[in-house]
């Protein structure tokens, strides 16, 4: 157990575990990091952390590797919230600036388009200052559901989980 996160709770296929919020009681790397659920809803997600000085690079400022982190948690969050177990086809990510320990991040993920089992979120990941919030990172990700174990099988439209607003 670490900080009061049981690992198996989220295993993908475990009985019972679905949504985003079951698929974090499982995310230890992301506990790790400091990384907190800010907001859920239909397809989107807000999640934070403060850089701590661990998390710096030989340059002082935050290793990208963490600001990836937090946007592809965020875009976990919102791609598993309708309970379909989803993962992560690919992602990009564009650093407009850096970040320093004591920073802290925000990353908000919204659905942008969603065909069958596959959807494509964006991620924009901003730094909290006295005069708002400046954009220090945009992420793309390229989600796929995975067939419901014990459910519809993979080519069912019943496994889609269609977006009624999407394009038909």
């Amino acid at each position: 157990m670490t900080a009061g996160i049981e690992q198996s709770a989220g295993r993908i296929g475990a009985p019972g575990v679905t949504g985003a919020a079951a698929m974090m009681t499982g995310d230890l790397a992301s506990a790790a990091a400091g990384i907190a659920v800010n907001a859920l809803g239909p397809h989107t997600a807000t999640v934070s952390m403060t850089i701590r000085p661990d998390m710096a690079n030989g340059h002082g400022i935050t290793h990208g590797g963490y600001v990836f982190m937090l946007a592809d948690t965020a875009f976990a969050c919102a791609c598993n919230s309708s309970g379909a177990v989803t993962v992560a086809g690919g992602a990009d990510i564009t650093f407009l600036a850096a970040t320093r320990p004591g920073d802290h991040l925000t990353a908000r993920a919204e659905r942008r388009s969603h065909r069958g089992r596959s959807g494509v979120y964006d991620v924009t990941v901003v730094r909290s200052t006295d005069t708002g919030d400046e954009v220090i990172a945009e992420f793309r990700g390229r989600s796929r559901s995975l067939p419901i174990p014990g459910g519809a099988a993979p080519d069912d439209p019943a496994a889609d989980h269609p977006d009624p607003e999407a394009p038909r």
